[in-house]
């Protein structure tokens, strides 16, 4: 069975040392950093599985390290913040970041999202490759759930585990309408709870990857006060 790497980066020792002691006792291999810029590097060269990365730190922080990790990897990123407002929530999502968690957290709460977050990343097919699957194509669009790659226009597109889920989800039920509740139990695999600002990023940047104008969407629609739609042309 393989051991999942993952780097925890927190300029804190003693919360980095608790989120390490955590996951080694789990099974996990552990790379650690105190800063955006060394998480950067390791990110590169280290092939984490998954990132555990706070938001606050000097030099390079957590949004601006998500942002760089973002541009050549889709490994999946947890943000971790002493900040519990909903902007600071919006800004690492918007960043890249496909979860987020609050400090101080319980170890138990840091390994479900731990374990949820590998499971989507493996599903993608990041770590292993699926046997089967098929492609769905909805006009410009197509989602192919083997190769887990999707195209726009024949132009490939690089998707987050997180929104490959979103995707597949939506474009394998054109048309049906699905609410920020729906759509984070069946994705993040966990209850939903305030959950509608964490779902609207995520759609908001599918919508930039795959619309002409996110802001007049062609299939990506919100039914406001319902949920959202993957709807035909």
């Amino acid at each position: 069975m393989q051991a999942y790497r993952i780097l925890a980066v927190d300029d804190d020792a003693s919360i980095l040392n608790i989120i390490e002691t955590t996951l080694s006792q789990e099974g996990y291999e552990v790379l650690t950093a105190s800063d955006g810029n060394a998480a950067c590097c390791l990110a590169e060269h280290g092939k984490p599985h998954l990132i555990i990365m706070d938001v606050m730190m000097p030099q390079c922080n957590g949004i601006l390290a998500t942002i760089r990790i973002r541009e050549e990897s889709n490994v999946p990123i947890l943000m971790l913040s002493a900040k519990a407002e909903g902007s600071d929530r919006v800004l690492g999502l918007q960043a890249g970041a496909d979860d987020y968690l609050v400090k101080p957290f319980y170890q138990q709460e840091l390994l479900a999202r731990v374990k949820a977050l590998l499971r989507r990343y493996n599903d993608l097919g990041s770590i292993r490759e699926a046997s089967r699957g098929s492609q769905i194509e909805i006009g410009r669009v197509c989602l192919d759930t083997e190769s887990k790659r999707l195209t726009v226009d024949g132009e490939n597109v690089r998707l987050t585990a997180t929104e490959f889920k979103i995707l597949r989800l939506l474009m394998s039920n054109p048309n049906r309408v699905f609410s920020a509740e729906e759509i984070y139990e069946r994705v993040w695999a966990s209850d939903a709870y305030a959950v509608e600002n964490t779902v609207m990023v995520h759609i908001s940047r599918i919508r930039e990857k795959i619309e002409r104008n996110p802001k007049k969407p062609e299939y990506l629609k919100v039914h406001w006060g319902i949920g959202y739609a993957f709807e035909k042309p």
